[in-house]
């Protein structure tokens, strides 16, 4: 049978902001700037929106930058650890997914540090944002001086499994509207470091942002369409874009947290998960590439047995997207695939 899946097409162009490409990843030299502070990002998504609002203002580089590359399993060379520990800013997820970041901040080597997880409303213990306590972001003045934390004494963390929360997706960077926060929060982080820039870092989030409300715009239109459709997923990547595509979630319980920590998936797991997928019972699977193995294998197969839809959702940008045009990417082929 011809395969169904909906690959994540690159797109050539996004209207506003002209996004910068992320630095390469620790592991690489990256040229100095003129300001001479370094920005160390976990993984190029969070290096790309740094380097949207600073520019050549500051050295951007990502520890893991390949698409090829689980940031679960990642181990931090001796290299990583000392780029980190002499950057001036660190960027990193938080919920136990970027562990290498989260033990070298927790260690109180970085004194300037954002994680990406406290500003979504979900995350126990944070400072997420309630949905409906926003103000209108493109132009306006923001306050973060609450957003920061000192992540060594940060008594919301967990303390084993890497500081995984049971029961948390913590892929935010697939909710846009966690991701304007982050925004924010880098632009204020940067300016502090770099005063005589923080105006040109102000307008440059602004810009991004306007971007990322046009995403949840868009997301809403699907939602408007398709909203108490289905979806199944290999691993939680992408959960907070298809709940804001109006879409509930039927993955058989355990399945996607089984593969997330390379686990094996329990036999009567998986049977559930490919009779529903067999059966039709499902409008579109969500595929990680970056964790396959014999279950994924399976559950495709089930899918396009079934005549399921599927779309694949990667944990890192594609080589040269920037973190917009991947994400428009990755709205296009839902809503292409909840219109098959």
């Amino acid at each position: 049978m011809t395969r169904r899946t909906l690959p994540v097409l690159s797109l050539v162009a996004v209207s506003g902001l002209a996004l910068a490409g992320c630095a390469a990843s620790g592991d690489s030299e990256a040229s100095e700037s003129a300001s001479g502070i370094s920005i160390v990002a976990s993984t190029s998504v969070y290096a790309d929106l740094a380097s949207s609002i600073v520019g050549d203002a500051a050295d951007v580089s990502a520890i893991v930058d390949s698409p090829t590359v689980d940031p679960h399993d990642y181990e931090a060379t001796a290299q990583d650890q000392l780029a980190v520990t002499e950057a001036d800013l660190a960027i990193f997820n938080g919920g136990g997914y970027d562990h290498y970041m989260e033990e070298l901040v927790e260690s109180g080597e970085v004194e300037h540090s954002i994680m990406a997880v406290e500003h979504n409303h979900d995350y126990p213990g944070g400072d997420g944002h309630a949905e409906g306590d926003d103000e209108d972001h493109a132009g306006a003045e923001h306050d973060h001086a609450d957003d920061h934390h000192d992540h060594a004494d940060d008594e919301a963390h967990g303390e084993h499994d890497h500081n995984h929360v049971e029961g948390f997706n913590e892929h935010v960077w697939y909710d846009p509207h966690t991701v304007i926060h982050v925004v924010e929060a880098i632009a204020e982080e940067a300016g502090e470091l770099i005063p005589d820039e923080a105006d040109a870092f102000s307008a440059n989030a602004d810009e991004l942002i306007a971007q990322l409300e046009g995403l949840e715009g868009e997301l809403e239109t699907i939602a408007a369409d398709h909203e108490g459709q289905t979806a199944a997923f290999t691993e939680p990547v992408g959960g907070y874009l298809t709940a804001a595509a109006g879409l509930e979630d039927v993955t058989a319980d355990g399945f996607a947290e089984a593969v997330e920590h390379g686990q094996e998936v329990a036999p009567a797991t998986l049977l559930k998960a490919t009779t529903a997928l067999e059966d039709g019972d499902v409008d579109v699977l969500v595929l990680n590439p970056q964790t396959a193995g014999p279950e994924t294998s399976a559950v495709q197969d089930a899918a396009e047995s079934g005549g399921v839809p599927i779309v694949e959702y990667a944990e890192t940008l594609p080589e040269g997207e920037s973190f917009v045009v991947w994400m428009q990417a990755n709205i296009d082929a839902l809503a292409a695939a909840l219109d098959d």
